[in-house]
């Protein structure tokens, strides 16, 4: 064997098959099935509780009904306890009354304020330009008077001891001259001695007088004249700047005090409201669940720690649910892309309970999302027609049956079968010469391992694949 057919030997072993399938074509069911894991739920209809309070934020449960508990309307569903927030609707309220008269009290200065302001500057400036006109009056007029009476009070002095002398050395002088003295000029003698030393005594202490007037009084008088002056021009300048700010800032009190006390009869009107969510009633008879039902979803394990008495229930998040009795169950799903897109709303299935297989209940789609939630789902809500001898409790787990598509009779094969080329599907088809070609095919739906061919192949024709 020459080696050119040695290489064609193996060149034709190597491109067969390793395991080559023949299938010849002919109609068969050809069928899409579709299983759903779904959820027994109340509808839209069921009632979230949710506090949303508007001040109030601590809620301590005192009192809750069991979980899954049919009651009555009207019955209690939860209960909170009161002390704290009664006790804080009470202080609110003797802080508004405080409040309340501080406003009036600071009305009343305000006007008070307004009132007096003018005459409390007229007042002052009197003060001051009488000081200045006092001072003005001393330094040019009363000064040099003062010190001028001082001087003549003390020449008085001096001169009336003058002259107290003068008599009493003419008295002497002749007296003497008689070469006898009488006891009456003896006494007239002594008198005027005496008024001798009294006028002597005088004019000392007008002396100190004087010289305490010149030294001290006068000019400490200057000095104390002057800093009214300057401390009375002062008081005005400074009054005239302090009472346009006193009514200023009493204007800013008053403003302040109206807008706390606007703040807590907000806040005091809040808390009220607020105090009626500490009992919840049922509003009809019906299902009380601890935790929420949202979006098609049931969480009880969230809360399930903190709905217990002296649990305390987070503000403004649903925290449990109540089901009206005339509240229909339906059936939610979340599926995959692909389950997605092979399903349309008004299909029609069953559903059986997990350890109940042979309980069929009729099911529909009733809606179908067409956007992902956000852990890559979509939802479908179905409809059921519950047997009257088994309605489910809620959150209890169905298998949902559904047939999407389905066709009698059509061309089938498996999905290994078709090969995409650049001119699009084809499949190896077997010829009468036992040889094989590449056909194109328009390819249908797809179940499991096994396509659709809509076109391209004929009843009893053979098909070639690898396995």
């Amino acid at each position: 064997m020459n080696r050119l057919i040695q290489f064609t030997l193996i060149g034709a072993l190597l491109a067969a098959p390793v395991s080559a399938k023949e299938i010849t074509v002919e109609l068969q069911p050809f069928t899409i099935r579709r299983s759903l894991d779904a959820k027994v739920l109340p509808n839209e209809e069921a009632n979230l509780l949710k506090l949303d309070p508007l001040a109030w934020t601590d809620f301590e449960i005192t009192e809750i009904a069991d979980h899954g508990k049919h009651v009555a309307k009207d019955d209690t569903l939860v209960r909170f306890e009161t002390e704290e927030i009664d006790r804080k609707i009470a202080d609110l309220e003797r802080s508004l009354a405080s409040k309340t008269v501080q406003l009036a009290k600071a009305e009343d200065d305000f006007s008070n304020l307004k009132e007096t302001s003018a005459n409390r500057l007229e007042t002052a400036k009197r003060e001051a330009e009488i000081a200045k006109e006092e001072n003005t009056y001393f330094t040019t007029v009363r000064r040099k008077a003062e010190e001028e009476s001082s001087t003549q009070s003390l020449e008085r002095k001096k001169q009336m001891l003058e002259n107290n002398r003068e008599e009493l050395r003419q008295l002497k002088q002749m007296y003497l001259a008689d070469d006898l003295t009488e006891d009456t000029e003896e006494i007239i003698l002594v008198r005027q001695q005496d008024a001798v030393d009294a006028a002597e005594f005088a004019v000392r202490m007008a002396t100190l007088s004087h010289e305490r007037n010149l030294n001290v009084n006068i000019p400490r008088e200057a000095v104390k004249l002057a800093e009214k002056q300057r401390d009375t021009a002062l008081a005005y300048a400074k009054l005239k700047a302090d009472i346009p700010r006193e009514i200023e800032l009493k204007q800013l009190e008053i403003d302040g005090l109206r807008e706390s006390l606007k703040r807590d009869q907000q806040t005091l009107e809040e808390t009220k409201s607020d105090r009626k969510l500490f009992e919840i009633k049922a509003p009809a008879d019906g299902t009380f669940l601890h935790g929420p039902v949202m979006d098609g979803q049931w969480s009880p394990a969230a809360v399930a720690k903190s709905l217990v008495p002296h649990g305390k229930v987070p503000a403004h998040k649903p925290f449990a649910t109540f089901v009206p009795a005339t509240s229909p169950l339906t059936l939610i799903s979340f599926i995959d892309e692909s389950t997605a897109l092979s399903l349309n709303t008004g299909l029609k299935g069953i559903a059986t309970p997990q350890g109940a297989e042979e309980t069929e209940i009729p099911v529909t789609i009733e809606a179908l999302s067409t956007t992902k939630n956000p852990e890559g789902k979509y939802r479908v809500d179905l409809t059921a027609e519950w047997p009257e001898n088994h309605i489910p409790a809620p959150n209890s787990s169905l298998k949902v049956h559904l047939i999407p598509y389905h066709k009698k009779a059509t061309v089938s094969l498996p999905v290994k079968a078709l090969r995409f080329d650049p001119e699009g599907w084809t499949v190896d088809v077997k010829l009468a010469n036992g040889k094989s070609e590449r056909r194109p095919v328009k390819r249908g739906r797809v179940s499991g391992d096994q396509t659709e061919i809509l076109s391209g192949l004929e009843v009893g024709q053979v098909v070639i694949f690898q396995d």
